[in-house]
């Protein structure tokens, strides 16, 4: 059976052991100490009786009986100077013989405790059975050690008691998980937490959050796909359907199958675009410490992406100024800041008319890394410049100039966007802690887009 790992059942199992090893070695060291005190006392009580028969009082019938106060037997036997035994208890079996102070003796298979004192006048001998001290020391001793015995429970059940009490909110949390429907990405109480275990329910509302999230992201994502399909989709069957019609004009059908093959670029274009805003919401914000991308390596590639798209329309694309020597890098991925930028090089190509131009620029703002697009199009009207980072939102202003350059250029490709370009970019962005700033090129006179990166982002 595998260990447990359980965090209550670790610290009773540690504290309570603990406490039983620390009250046993508590009341074996005061069982000791009381069989010595004992000891100790019952010898002083020897000396005692000892000294006070020195003065050679006459005994009487004092120890006839032979037991003292305590109800032990005291055995005694008096010498006189010569020798001559004066006195000796009736039932007494020591020898006839005295060694002048404690001794241990043995007689007729018992053990007696000896005292022994020597006067000028007599000699004075007395003996306790050694049994009956070890018996009434042992009492004593278990009297001193039942405190032990009765408080340990005691505090063993207090400290069951505390930790239960102590865990219970961490029970109620995983009972509050358990009991969660597969839906419910709503945050954890943390009131009434341990300090130790607050960051972690933080944490997890955080992962909650990122979850929701994503679950957020991936229904929109499935609302919006299924959406903007159908009418494409629907479009494409019914161009299939006008092909199969008889038709003697082969312009006709040629154009029939051109535009066929416009409607499935379309619909490629815009399955394209719904998974990379898919991905880019999924996506989390960079962690502190991960890879790091190079700004300049990011215009490199988006340009060259573009730059047959707009070398077809006649627009002349490339690089404003010369790329910062030292590289700018930010954290986050290579491939979703080229996925941004050339979301913004191809919307400026898009709407850009025939033979204008589209300038890309990268430099240090403040010590904040900030790539910049800019078109000679006709640009963002001020007021449309908050809606169109919404999903499938295309401006009229922008619409209108699409058609007019599709209509100035039969060799165009048609500008009629899902108008999910910004949405990605912004998606991005966000994950990468930048800022979108739109507005008016002075060099060009058409639209402006500045994507500005924190200062942290770039090293030093």
């Amino acid at each position: 059976m595998s260990a447990t790992h359980s965090l209550r059942a670790r610290l009773l199992w540690f504290i309570l052991v603990a406490i039983l090893l620390g009250a046993v070695l508590q009341a074996i060291t005061a069982y000791r100490g009381a069989l010595q005190q004992a000891d100790a006392m019952f010898d002083d009580h020897l000396q005692q009786v000892a000294r006070s028969m020195r003065s050679g009082a006459p005994l009487g019938g004092a120890f006839e009986e032979g037991t003292d106060g305590d109800g032990f037997d005291l055995y005694v036997q008096i010498w006189g100077p010569d020798g001559t035994q004066l006195f000796r208890s009736s039932r007494s079996a020591l020898p006839p013989r005295a060694v002048l102070g404690f001794s241990d003796v043995e007689a007729n298979g018992n053990r007696y405790r000896v005292y022994s004192l020597q006067t000028p006048l007599q000699t004075v001998q007395i003996a306790q059975d050694l049994s009956a001290r070890t018996a009434r020391a042992r009492a004593l001793a278990i009297r001193a050690v039942l405190p032990f015995a009765l408080l340990t429970p005691l505090l063993m059940l207090a400290v069951w008691w505390v930790i239960s009490r102590s865990l219970a909110p961490i029970e109620r949390a995983r009972k509050q998980v358990a009991q969660r429907a597969a839906d419910d990405f709503s945050p954890l109480p943390n009131t009434d937490l341990p300090d130790e275990v607050r960051p972690l329910v933080d944490e997890l509302n955080l992962l909650f959050g990122r979850v929701r999230g994503a679950f957020d992201a991936q229904k929109n994502f499935v609302a919006d796909a299924a959406h903007e399909l159908r009418s494409p989709l629907t479009a494409l069957k019914l161009q299939a359907q006008a092909l199969r019609k008889p038709d003697d004009d082969p312009a006709a059908r040629e154009a029939g199958v051109a535009r066929l093959n416009q409607g499935i670029d379309r619909a490629i274009r815009l399955v394209e675009q719904l998974l990379a805003l898919a991905r880019a919401e999924a996506a989390g914000t960079p962690a502190s410490g991960s890879a790091h991308a190079a700004l300049q390596d990011v215009v490199k590639l988006a340009v060259a992406d573009v730059l047959p798209h707009a070398q077809h329309r006649q627009i002349d694309l490339g690089v404003a100024g010369d790329l910062p020597d030292a590289p700018v890098k930010v954290s986050g991925q290579l491939e979703a800041l080229r996925v941004l930028l050339r979301n913004l090089l191809d919307n400026a190509v898009k709407y850009t008319p025939t033979g204008g131009r589209v300038d890309v620029s990268l430099q240090l703002d403040g010590g904040q890394p900030l790539l910049r697009v800019e078109d000679s199009g006709p640009g963002i009207a001020e007021e449309e410049r908050e809606r169109v980072f919404d999903r499938f939102y295309r401006g009229a202003q922008t619409v209108a100039a699409a058609n007019h350059g599709e209509e100035a250029s039969a060799e165009a490709a048609p500008a009629t966007g899902s108008g999910l370009g910004l949405a990605i970019v912004q998606a991005i962005a966000a994950q990468h802690g930048a800022t979108l700033q739109l507005g008016r090129s002075e060099r060009l006179g058409g639209l402006q887009v500045d994507v500005r990166f924190p200062p942290s982002a770039s090293p030093r």
